[in-house]
Parts: structure tokens; C-alpha cells; sequence
């Protein structure tokens, strides 16, 4: 699922069938181990790995509490014991060799609103800013809440202009909702999955819907059906908005998407004026690079930086986005003399995030120059969706060079006629790598020849990689 803005990609959103995210699921799990020294414990859910649970994510912290008002970090061994059940929900997906992350503090969102059970705040969304809204939002949730056990609730940006009567329905529903996942919970046997999200599509609807969307566009007729059925439901005033695609060009192809999706799986990303920036992601953080490259208009190299910055924060952005990189991110623009040009481009990276349907913050730039942030990671990277490791450099992103494969092959011969006896050796090795050998390095073979008094015969094997040869007695 992709969403385009003015002709340009903002962000994509990726399921495949029978492999989908776990986020947002509910399931009744059963401890497998508790960790007292990480504070943590392992949750046995029913995935391929057991997933994580940290003592924070037990203790419910209310959005509307100052930091210093919330309880002191609970001791995990008070709270969970082993083979103990409990509901759990996955808060980030399993990652690399990590299991899902858990917490047992359970919210349910609905169009406006988010549900806590078992909290007892009213909190608005951060980003309604007028103050009046903010009091109208908040009271007409509080009036429908008082005198009732219904559990917390934070109104989102998109209630933003909503009357009572639309959060009520989204109040009752949720409402509902709690009471069947907390019915399953009871009678259902660990582990087991009680509650699963919305797939791809609807949650797309309940979540990004607003009044600037003009259109959404569904290639298959099934999911149009489903989303239809959906919007008369939840979205009535928004139903002639979503229609089938029926053109014979791929839908991705007609909007530009699959060239976007291209280029955010490149290592750099150009920029209009002529600069690059290059995008490293590692397993601790992901680091980001700003070029001048062919770059060269402006009267000075203070402002042709600057200028260059300031497009480079607008693409950082949106490329954050677009190969959903997470974690801590390290940028690295090109350096600014100016304490000004440095504080506009912080500022412009700062707006340019504020569209960003993540958590990010920006922490500001260190004694090096270098601007730290970071950005909530909860499902795979772009990259890690779709590709794989390469099967010839396993990821490495290097080969050793056939020079330093040709020296691996002598010492492997040096090795082999020390351990067993025999009339000669025979060399399997890459044809670039016996080419090198019989070309440039025929000298070194007839000398190690005369050392171990065998005779060596090498041959070309087109099916292996640089890297691999095997020395074989004969």
C-alpha cells in the first residue's frame, strides 16, 4: 500500500500473503523464563521465536502523567513467575534474530480514538494544537466516560472537528471490543492468538483517511469489496472516494511507485541540485551521508553547502519513510561554518519529520557536526522486505580479491602435503582465480612445486565463486 502525495511517493506499507506483521495482535502467552538481571522475560505466544517482555512494558504509564510522576521500575520477578499466563501485545515485530517485542499495557485503536484498558486518563493527540479543540476533545470523551470502568482513552489527530456522537460510536465499539478479547482471553488456552488487526488495506482506511484524500485506488476486486463494506460501516461520508483500478497498467507503475521503491532500495539516493546522499544501515544504527556532488551554483562553498543541506533534510525525511529505517540514525551534512545555517537546517529536518507517522526526535548536533535522532522502529526495514543477503558475498557487500584468494590456495597446499601423502595435487578454483594463477603467478607455483615434491595441476570451475576452491590429493 502506497501513499502519494502531488505526484511523489510518501510512504509505502508492505504485508505478503501468509507472512504478515504481528503488530497490533493480542495473544495469551505463557512465561518461559524470567531474567532478572534484564529486567525482563521471554513469553512463549505461539511465533517460530519466543518473544520479549520488559518490566516497563507491565507497568501502565498514563500519557497525561509527568515522567517524574510515573511509579519506580517494577522488579520482574514480583511480577511474572515461570509457566505464569497473561495477555500480551506485540508492540514490534520480531527483527533479524529477535523475537516480537510485548507488552502487556493493551491499547485498541479505533478511527478517533485509542482505548487503554485498565487506565483511567483522557489525553489528546500532541499534534491538535489549539487549545480550544484540545478542551472540546477531552471533555466530550470525559462526559461519556465518567461513571463508567470503560478504561483510558487518547482522542487522535483525526478527531480533530469530530462531534460527540461519532466519538461515541467509536467509544461503544471499542468498548465492545475489550469485552469479547477480554472473553477469549479467559477461556482460550496458552499460547494462542485472541485478537488479530485489521489487515493492510482496512487498517489504511481507519488510519489515513482524511479530508485532503482524494481518491484510493484498489487493484483487486476483492480488497475493493472488503473496503466498500468497511467505509459503509465506519466511513459512510467517504465511500465514493474508493474505487477500483481497472486500467491494464500496474497501478504502482501508473503512479510511479515501483521507481521509487527502486531507488529506496539503492545505497544512494540523488538530489535535483546535483548532490547524492548515501544511506548505510547496520545492525546498531543506520548512518546517513550528504554530498555536494556536481553541485557547484551558488557564489561560495558556505552557501552551496547550505543550499544542499537544506534539500538533503527534505529527502532525508521522506526516505526515513520510504525504507521505514528505525533505531538511532546518525546524518552527517556537509559542514556549515554559520551557527544560522546550521540552526535552518535542523529546523527544516524537524518540520520536514513532522509528517512522519512514527515517533522520531531529534536530539541535535554533536561537537562533530553530526545530527542525532531516532526513530521508532516496530516493523522491517524496506530493504529487509524485500531482499535477501547476497549468496555469493553473504551480505558482506565485499569479495576478497583473487590475489588474496590465489595466496589462500598456497597455503592450503603448504597445509594438505603435511597432513596426508600423495603423487600430486589438483586445484578446483574459480576461472578468474587459475587464470591469475597460470598467468601471473606461475613462478610461485613452480617454486612451491620443488618445495613440496608434488606436481600441481589447477582447474577452472565455472560454477564456483571467487572466494571458494578446494585442493584435492591425487
Amino acid at each position: 500500500m502506497a501513499r502519494v502525495e502531488s505526484g511523489m511517493l510518501q510512504d509505502i506499507w508492505l504485508e505478503r500473503v501468509g507472512r504478515n506483521g504481528y503488530l497490533g495482535n493480542i495473544y495469551k502467552g505463557r512465561v518461559t523464563r524470567v531474567l532478572p538481571g534484564l529486567q525482563a522475560a521471554f513469553v512463549e505466544i505461539g511465533l517460530e521465536r519466543t518473544a520479549f517482555l520488559h518490566a516497563n512494558d507491565m507497568a501502565r504509564r498514563d500519557p497525561g502523567r509527568e515522567d517524574s510522576e510515573q511509579t519506580s521500575e517494577p522488579q520482574i520477578s514480583r511480577l511474572l513467575h515461570q509457566d505464569d499466563e497473561l495477555l500480551v501485545q506485540v508492540v514490534k515485530d520480531p527483527l533479524g534474530d529477535k523475537g516480537a517485542r510485548l507488552t502487556t499495557n493493551i491499547s485498541l485503536p479505533s478511527r478517533f480514538l485509542v482505548m487503554l484498558p485498565g487506565a483511567a486518563v483522557v489525553a489528546v493527540s500532541s499534534r491538535i494544537e489549539d487549545p480550544e479543540e484540545r478542551e472540546r476533545l477531552k471533555g466530550m470523551v470525559a462526559r461519556r466516560k465518567d461513571g463508567s470502568d470503560r478504561g483510558g482513552f487518547i482522542v487522535r489527530t483525526k478527531a480533530e472537528g469530530a462531534d460527540e456522537f461519532a466519538l461515541a460510536a467509536d467509544m461503544s465499539y471499542l468498548c465492545k471490543l475489550w469485552a469479547v478479547i477480554e472473553e477469549r482471553g479467559r477461556s482460550a488456552r496458552a499460547p494462542s492468538r485472541v485478537y488479530e488487526d485489521l489487515s493492510l488495506p482496512l487498517r489504511a482506511l481507519r488510519d489515513l483517511m482524511h479530508e485532503s484524500v482524494d481518491r484510493v485506488r484498489i487493484d483487486c476486486p476483492r480488497v475493493t469489496d472488503e473496503a466498500q463494506a468497511f467505509a459503509r460501516s465506519f466511513l459512510p461520508g467517504w465511500l465514493d472516494r474508493i474505487e477500483q483500478y481497472r486500467a491494464e497498467r500496474p497501478i504502482f507503475d501508473l503512479f510511479g511507485v515501483e521507481a521509487e521503491i527502486d531507488n529506496a532500495l539503492q545505497r544512494i539516493t540523488p538530489l535535483k541540485s546535483g548532490g547524492y546522499v548515501v544511506f548505510d544501515q547496520t545492525e546498531a544504527m543506520t548512518t546517513i551521508d550528504v554530498n555536494t556532488g556536481a553541485f557547484v551554483s551558488c557564489r561560495n562553498l558556505a552557501e552551496t553547502a547550505f543550499k544542499t543541506n537544506l534539500e538533503a533534510a527534505q529527502v532525508i525525511a521522506r526516505q526515513l519513510r520510504v525504507r521505514n529505517l528505525g533505531g538511532i540514525i546518525i546524518i552527517d551534512f556537509i559542514d556549515m561554518e554559520t551557527e544560522d545555517h546550521r540552526r535552518q537546517v535542523l529546523r527544516a529536518l524537524e518540520r520536514a519529520l513532522e509528517r512522519d507517522l512514527a515517533r522520531t526526535a531529534v536530539t541535535g548536533i554533536t561537537e562533530l557536526g553530526l545530527v542525532q535522532m531516532t526513530r521508532k522502529r516496530t516493523t522491517d526495514s524496506l530493504a529487509n522486505r524485500l531482499c535477501e543477503p547476497c549468496p555469493t558475498c553473504d551480505g558482506r557487500g565485499s569479495l576478497k580479491s583473487t590475489e588474496t584468494v590465489c595466496l589462500e590456495i598456497f597455503r592450503e597446499i603448504m597445509r594438505s602435503c603435511r597432513q596426508l601423502e600423495a603423487n600430486g595435487l589438483l586445484v578446483l578454483a574459480a576461472p578468474q582465480v587459475v587464470d591469475r594463477i597460470q598467468e601471473e603467478l606461475s613462478a610461485t607455483v613452480t617454486e612451491l612445486q620443488e618445495i613440496v615434491g608434488k606436481s600441481i595441476r589447477f582447474q577452472r570451475e565455472e560454477q564456483y565463486s571467487r572466494e571458494q576452491f578446494d585442493v584435492v590429493l591425487v
